[in-house]
């Protein structure tokens, strides 16, 4: 905790370097990804403060609408699309996730029973080889049927029929720091 305190004194000692942020924000892209330490979207993208509008889910999760019964990532994908503009919507997946590779193993969350209930919302369950420690096939199809889950927002649904939006599924290698997209014309990732 003491290299993070001790950078956190001496970040705020370079104000030039801030003061435009306090005019607002205006990102482009709502990317969202898992809360895993492990994956960090300003690093993974190169971006600087407010250039990209962050949601981090456990598994990267998107939750069905329900405007009856928002949730914070409903509401956080809403800002997004509606208020900021932004005009791509990322969803990053990522190799070693503890999250798809417990829905992959069917593995038993009776001990942590809000992580259950979060898990049950990666419906249809993602499927994969349950020896592979990576569970790559398993998060690449976790990604896709969150952008599905994105398509079913209607007001995301509006904004792509109107060209004002762009899903991208991508796929993060924890042990090699590599990226592949995913390319809908022949439904593999591929290196960006």
């Amino acid at each position: 905790m003491q290299p993070l305190i001790d950078n956190a004194r001496t970040f705020g000692q370079r104000p030039e370097e801030f003061a435009k942020l306090a005019e607002g924000q205006s990102p482009q892209v709502l990317f969202i990804t898992c809360s895993d330490s492990r994956v960090v979207p300003a690093l993974i993208t190169g971006a600087r403060p407010g250039e990209l509008f962050e949601l981090r889910t456990a598994g990267n999760i998107v939750p069905p609408y329900a405007s009856e019964h928002p949730t914070s990532e409903a509401c956080t994908i809403e800002y997004a699309v509606e208020v900021l503009g932004v005009r791509d919507i990322v969803v990053c997946g990522h190799s070693h996730c503890g999250a798809v590779g417990a829905l992959v193993r069917g593995d038993d969350l009776d001990a942590v029973p809000a992580v259950r209930d979060w898990l049950a919302h990666a419906t249809p369950r993602p499927t994969g080889t349950v020896e592979d420690p990576t569970v790559s096939e398993g998060v690449q199809s976790h990604v896709l049927t969150q952008l599905l889950r994105l398509r079913s927002y209607p007001y995301i649904d509006k904004k792509l029929k109107d060209g004002q939006l762009t899903l991208h599924a991508w796929f993060y290698e924890v042990h090699t720091g590599a990226v592949q997209a995913h390319d809908p014309a022949v439904d593999v990732f591929k290196a960006l």
